[in-house]
């Protein structure tokens, strides 16, 4: 760009950047889009139009017959709800860990501070694996069939907790120790200073750990047995993996209905978090930080 009597005057390279670059958003949002618009169609569309393959970006023969047969599946809302329970419980557990840990090791003066990163960051390499951790947790813990063998194990994400760390070590010390010459301990900075003032990195990192709990489905299919305490994705993956069963389960219709409920179920489990993000979005334009601080 170069600027002429007061007036910015695009380039011709410029130019060819803005329409490249704007070519390849579009086809990134073709790519991301196609898979959910598909799936929306799917669950409108009668089964038959699924099973010749015409069903693509638009719903042929129209069809809310099978979110009837979901809807009224007792069992799909007892999974439905223990998700809701599961992503509150493990994002508040997840975010307190978090938190706590991410401001406590980004003072330079705590001690044995950098044997602490080293054990967070150690985990990102090593695990324990997957026996010795189900012996832990289902033998030891006696958490089998509860939902801390769901909330738990993954209440703490080494990534999380270095972006929380970093956002923390970049915190104005001018503000805590004005609130500690007011009088304030050190848990009164954190509740009261720290965190109003961090509201965006915290709904990043609660929109991060409350979408990986929602979708998160291993842990719950390997410690629980009772059907009443699967979350909605262990519905799906036991509806996607045994697509007879499901047949069978609504009277022996078409095999083309598995793909129609599947799309129905799918639909309806990503919703939430759908709903979730325009209200979350805001805080990832722009920090609340800027400007708190006069130099």
């Amino acid at each position: 760009m170069r600027r002429e009597t007061g007036i910015i005057k695009e380039s011709a390279g410029y130019r060819t950047f803005r329409v490249v670059n704007a070519v390849a958003l579009v086809l990134v949002c073709v790519v991301t889009l196609y898979p959910f618009i598909n799936l929306v169609a799917k669950a409108f569309s009668s089964e038959g139009y699924i099973a010749a393959g015409e069903v693509n970006l638009i719903p042929r023969g129209f069809n809310i017959d099978t979110f009837r047969v979901v809807m009224n599946d007792g069992t799909f809302w007892t999974n439905y709800g223990n998700t809701f329970l599961y992503t509150i419980v493990g994002t508040v557990i997840a975010m307190a860990i978090t938190t706590t840990y991410a401001y406590a090791l980004s003072k330079p003066y705590l001690k044995g501070r950098t044997f602490f990163v080293g054990i967070a960051v150690f985990t990102m390499f090593f695990g324990g694996g997957l026996i010795p951790n189900y012996i832990l947790i289902a033998n030891y813990l006696g958490w089998r069939n509860s939902i801390w063998a769901v909330v738990v194990p993954g209440a703490l994400s080494v990534f999380n907790l270095l972006v929380m760390k970093s956002f923390f070590e970049n915190f104005p010390e001018e503000l805590e120790e004005a609130a500690a010459i007011d009088g304030l301990t050190t848990y009164g900075i954190f509740f009261r200073i720290v965190l109003p003032l961090s509201k965006a990195v915290l709904a990043t990192m609660t929109l991060f750990y409350a979408v990986s709990i929602w979708n998160s489905w291993f842990n719950a299919f390997l410690f629980l047995d009772d059907k009443s305490l699967f979350p909605v994705t262990v519905y799906l993956r036991n509806l996607i993996a045994a697509a007879t069963g499901v047949q069978e389960a609504i009277g022996g219709e078409s095999a083309q209905v598995a793909s129609n409920i599947q799309a129905v179920t799918m639909l309806l489990t990503v919703l939430p978090i759908i709903c979730l993000y325009p209200f979350i979005q805001r805080y990832f334009v722009s920090g609340v930080m800027l400007g708190s601080v006069k130099g």
